[in-house]
């Protein structure tokens, strides 16, 4: 009898994406995968994006164009809005909300991080963002960290004249930095974005010294790239500004986390910015869990386990007294714990 191989149990314990762990090459070698699918896999742990087809019907994407087609002015009610972009127009856009959810893009994104993803953010864009180079790992990570990823659909043809994406392969392996690492305490300040400005001059003296280089991306109307947590990316230049760059960036995250801002955070004295996230194909909130135990306030820090309040509900201490209000309250816990299990 042949002894288990002892990396796939803690392959399987450590909780981390699978493209990112120490015991990929053999996990791969396990998986019941076709060989498409596993050179797709391996694309994207080698260069932390990857190029597919999505399978969305051009339909949708002419509607979602049209959903925001006059929204590109600067207003900050609803969601928020500039001349280049619209956040967050699931909230009113139908298509805008199937080109997030398509099936295609969920399948693959399970696959490549054994993890069931939801969106929770749209950003449309009518131009190129020409936004510095960047990862989207200092705005959005979880606990465990990396459960995050962007996926860029064309809405129109994009080449080189109207401000195509331009990322670094390989650049999800740059260790991850944040505002605390840059010698600034993140959360003395209210608006994240006060400091951003020390973040994107880190970033543009870091990338030449990585020897990573750098491409642009042209594709066709249809296509869509994936980019993992890390990989850092940017806008180019407009050489031609008579032309709209029509695109939708949707962000996912993964089940089964707990979801914060490191822009906002100091991990070190204990101050964690977390968020309280919403499903953007459902409109509902998403429950976070820490390790597989419920987290009974998400959105709040520090967070409190389902677990540990529901044994405060269950046994109050016999020294105070329980008004028939806090009963109440205890009781509705206890519901919505019940509803979030099912």
């Amino acid at each position: 009898m042949t002894a288990p191989d002892p990396r796939f149990a803690q392959a399987d314990s450590l909780g981390v994406p699978w493209v990112d762990s120490p015991f990929f090459p053999a996990m791969l070698e396990r998986a019941e995968l076709d060989a498409e699918t596993k050179t797709l896999v391996r694309t994207f742990a080698e260069n932390g994006y990857v190029i597919f087809d999505p399978k969305i019907p051009s339909s949708w994407l002419d509607a979602a164009r049209d959903e925001v087609r006059d929204k590109f002015v600067l207003q900050n009610v609803h969601y928020y809005s500039d001349e280049r972009r619209v956040q967050d127009a699931w909230l009113f856009g139908e298509h805008v909300k199937k080109i997030a959810s398509a099936p295609r893009v969920l399948e693959v994104l399970e696959i490549l991080y054994r993890r069931k993803a939801f969106p929770f953010q749209t950003l449309n864009f009518r131009i190129g963002s020409e936004q510095k180079t960047h990862s989207d790992k200092a705005f959005f990570d979880s606990i465990p960290h990396g459960f995050m990823c962007g996926v860029w659909v064309a809405l129109e043809n994009v080449d080189e004249s109207n401000g195509p994406l331009h990322y670094y392969p390989g650049s999800q392996r740059i260790p991850t930095y944040n505002l605390h690492d840059l010698g600034l305490v993140a959360s003395d300040t209210e608006n994240p974005l006060h400091n951003l400005w020390r973040y994107e001059e880190f970033v543009q003296a870091l990338m030449p010294s990585t020897g990573l280089a750098r491409q642009e991306l042209r594709i066709e109307k249809g296509q869509a790239l994936i980019w993992a947590a890390n990989l850092y990316h940017g806008g180019c230049p407009i050489l031609d500004t008579a032309r709209t760059r029509f695109t939708q960036v949707t962000h996912y995250y993964f089940e089964g986390c707990l979801y914060y801002t490191p822009l906002a955070s100091d991990p070190g004295i204990g101050r964690i910015a977390p968020r309280k996230i919403y499903h953007a194909g459902e409109g509902r909130e998403v429950p976070q869990y820490y390790n597989g135990r419920l987290i009974a306030n998400p959105g709040e820090w520090p967070p409190k386990l389902a677990d540990e309040v529901e044994a405060i509900v269950e046994a109050p201490a016999p020294a105070v007294p329980v008004l028939a209000e806090q009963r109440e309250k205890f009781s509705i816990l206890k519901r919505t714990f019940a509803a979030l299990r099912r």
